[in-house]
């Protein structure tokens, strides 16, 4: 992994509910300057932000039944349009924890297939909170996730009880294989946790700490 280009892994991101749009355009010109794959915002600053990265090659992603899941399938397919009318190219829905918890697979699976299909073919991430989950409920989830669609299953919030470990990774990969993408999210702002998750099988790393990681030092994970 010599020739990483660690930028291109991470989701520059501010959801913090006292963000700025001060804040939210220093986030946009860091990931314009650092060159990162995108940055992740809340649905309001979508259009704010495809204004500031417009032709930076920047993608902007955004949150959708964020950060509880708990919102109902119309609203997070209705949020999903509503966002990428505004300019975002990806979509990180958090999955309905309690449905998990009540094993109503159906649900769990239609309310995902939902937001794909209101995604229109953008790319959509799926939050699992791997946190609040079992390794079984962990495993069914990701199994769901390629059937409804989804291009990522994601660890973590930022905003639960704690963020993702590399045994969750290394488990969501297994899983999913080559038909799903994995991104680890939550507690990650420094090289060595940045490149132990991408060695456990993550493509992707979500983290308000960016800058530090690819300049090898230890930032703050401020979501």
């Amino acid at each position: 992994m010599t020739n990483l280009n660690l930028a291109s892994y991470i989701d520059h991101t501010l959801l913090a509910a006292v963000a700025t749009q001060e804040q939210i355009k220093n986030l946009c010109s860091e990931a314009r300057g650092h060159k990162f794959k995108s940055v992740c915002v809340n649905p309001s600053w979508v259009k704010f932000c495809a204004a500031e990265l417009k032709d930076s090659g920047v993608l902007v992603c955004t949150v959708i039944g964020f950060p509880l899941g708990a919102t109902s399938t119309e609203s997070k397919a209705a949020e999903t349009k509503f966002a990428l009318a505004a300019g975002a190219s990806e979509f990180d829905m958090v999955i309905n924890i309690g449905c998990i918890k009540s094993q109503d697979w159906a649900f769990v699976e239609k309310d995902m297939k939902e937001v794909v299909l209101s995604a229109a073919g953008k790319t959509v991430k799926v939050i699992l909170e791997t946190c609040l989950l079992t390794d079984a409920e962990i495993v069914k989830a990701c199994e769901l996730a390629v059937l409804a669609g989804v291009h990522f299953v994601k660890t973590s919030t930022g905003f639960s009880t704690s963020g993702a470990t590399t045994e969750h990774v290394a488990l969501m990969k297994k899983t999913v294989g080559e038909k799903s993408l994995v991104k680890a999210s939550g507690g990650v702002r420094d090289y060595t946790t940045a490149m132990k998750m991408i060695e456990a099988g993550a493509s992707r790393l979500g983290t308000s700490a960016g800058i530090a990681i690819i300049q090898g030092g230890v930032g703050k994970n401020n979501y």
